[in-house]
């Protein structure tokens, strides 16, 4: 029911804050190399960070979510690190004590470490902008770099390339941290070895301290399918022209057994979070915010009590129900008509998306002033039950385009939110947990993502859809070979293992974008995972998956599939 705060006549306002923590699979599962570094660097800034906020404010409720496949990474990462064994080229040479570089390390290491990305994160570190001019010197006089500079260069570099990755919180608090970066050059042996030993501290302990940040009740912990699979797009291809009508779709038109894929997607997730977090996960958020009919039904099937997607999918179920779209449509709660699925909240698209892309422009103050503003206006507005507006965005992407990796802004934010009489911070099954909580019937689910609502990111375009061909042939071939019976039950357990990476949404997403370094790296490691999928099943790989995808002639359509 309608609330009227004590102070004032403001009405209250639930925010669920759910930050979004996901890395793909970046490792190739035939050498166990980690082809790039994006888990262990985003562990060290982001997740170190955004814990800190939290354990800082036990006055503010959020939801956490972790994707099965970054819990797994981080613990490949830990256990690397425990033991010295390292498999992330990037960190080899970070801990490097022995020869001289070789060409291909030089040239590894000037790629890696001197990306035009990221200017808000490097540009403040005067040290590393140093090393990174003396590159652009040279390289603009076309100087053969890799030979002429020397290896304490590549390891100064090296070194502030990491202390650059660190979060802002780490530097503020770490000595190890605040002592290299007041040396500034000439790192030794010794203090890479510290500054190692660090980053073995600070990934090693993430899960620790978000568990014990759920125990304490101040967060909640979910999860998505276990390899961030687009459930939606496996279950049914089509499902992408009921969001999109023209949209152009793969040859195959089918993922072959997509249910039982989606199935053990699932089932994984709920297994890896109860052994991480020592509790079930009450709920999931999907990968890319994307559900369908089937999918919403598969959730409740395997016992999430909750879900969430985007403003733009709750906008098309309603008109797609019959249901009229009206401002107290939203920041509701709503649940599949009489069933007993999970309930679904929708993300605030607006509120989301200034976090994300606009407030980094901005001043920290006038950001986190702005979105209080805006939770107070639809409070005002609001009719019946005080309004839940889900905040809902990646935990990771953004900070590298704030100062100070969002320190700032997010200090602000959870100090206003923790004194706010009229806003109340919760979580998505705190909120369901209370006895007044009403749910709002849907008559129909439309699918749709986060993205525009529908899903042309992921498919439609003739990159995408190549790739999509290239997955369909390969869980044809993993089908037969195993019905067939001919794998033993290692070969059998680690081309499931590697079969689920290859349905990662990740994939999907980089292909059919502006050719760059990422777009490369993730059609390459696509194409890795594919061929080692094709490897454990003792197939020849097809001669197809050694050229890239851009551009490349379409992928015959499989004769059994469908028109």
């Amino acid at each position: 029911m309608s609330e009227t705060v004590a102070q004032g006549n403001l009405k209250r306002v639930d925010l669920v804050l759910a930050w979004h923590m996901h890395q793909p699979d970046y490792r190739d599962h035939a050498t166990g190399e980690f082809r790039l570094p994006w888990t262990y660097l985003h562990a060290m800034k982001d997740y170190s960070d955004m814990a800190w906020h939290l354990e800082q404010h036990p006055g503010v409720r959020a939801v956490v979510n972790f994707t099965p496949v970054l819990l797994e990474q981080l613990d490949d990462y830990r256990d690397q690190l425990a033991s010295g064994l390292l498999r992330d080229p990037l960190l080899q040479l970070l801990a490097r004590e022995g020869p001289p570089f070789t060409d291909e390390e030089r040239a590894f290491v000037l790629a890696r470490c001197t990306n035009a990305g990221h200017e808000r994160m490097f540009s403040p570190l005067t040290a590393y902008a140093g090393l990174r001019d003396i590159f652009e010197w040279m390289k603009a006089r076309g100087a053969v770099t890799a030979r002429y500079l020397s290896d304490q260069y590549l390891f100064d570099l090296l070194t502030w390339y990491h202390l650059a990755w660190l979060g802002e919180t780490v530097r503020r608090s770490s000595e190890t941290a605040t002592r290299l970066m007041s040396l500034g050059a000439g790192f030794t042996a010794d203090d890479r070895r510290s500054l190692v030993s660090l980053i073995r501290e600070l990934v090693g302990g993430i899960v620790a301290r978000y568990r014990k940040l759920a125990e304490q009740g101040r967060i909640e912990i979910s999860t998505t399918p276990a390899c961030h699979p687009l459930a939606p797009l496996l279950l049914n291809l089509r499902s992408a022209r009921e969001a999109n009508a023209e949209i152009r779709l793969p040859a195959s038109r089918e993922y072959p057994g997509g249910r039982e894929r989606v199935t053990a997607q699932l089932e994984a997730a709920l297994r890896v979070h109860r052994e991480h977090f020592g509790q079930a996960a009450g709920g999931a958020w999907p990968a890319e915010g994307a559900i369908s009919p089937a999918f919403v039904a598969l959730l409740g099937s395997a016992g999430c009590r909750w879900t969430a997607s985007a403003e733009a999918v709750l906008v098309a179920s309603l008109r797609a129900g019959g249901q009229p779209v009206a401002p107290s449509s939203f920041h509701r709660i709503y649940r599949v008509g009489d069933t007993a699925g999970p309930a679904i909240f929708f993300r605030d698209d607006r509120l989301s998306d200034l976090i994300g892309f606009e407030y980094p422009k901005w001043n920290s103050q006038d950001a986190a002033s702005n979105f209080i503003a805006a939770l107070e206006a639809v409070a005002a507005s609001a009719e019946g039950e005080s309004p839940v507006v889900s905040v809902i965005l990646d935990g990771e992407n953004c900070w590298e385009h704030y100062d100070y990796n969002g320190y700032y802004f997010l200090e602000e934010l959870y100090r206003r939110l923790e004194s706010h009489p009229a806003i109340r911070t919760t979580t998505f099954a705190a909120r369901l947990a209370e006895a007044e909580t009403r749910i709002a019937p849907l008559n129909r689910v439309a699918a749709g993502s986060w993205s525009h609502g529908n899903f042309a990111d992921w498919i439609g375009s003739p990159d995408k859809n190549r790739a999509w061909d290239l997955l369909c042939a390969a869980k044809q071939s993993y089908d037969l070979v195993m019905a067939s019976g001919r794998p033993d039950a290692v070969a059998r357990r680690e081309a499931a293992r590697q079969l689920a990476a290859c349905e990662g949404s990740d994939w999907f997403w980089w292909l059919g974008r502006a050719v760059d370094s990422d777009t490369e790296s993730f059609d390459a490691l696509f194409r890795t995972h594919l061929s080692n999928l094709y490897r454990f099943l003792s197939l020849p790989v097809p001669a197809v998956l050694a050229e890239p995808i851009r551009g490349a002639a379409p992928v015959a359509r499989p004769a059994r599939q469908a028109a």
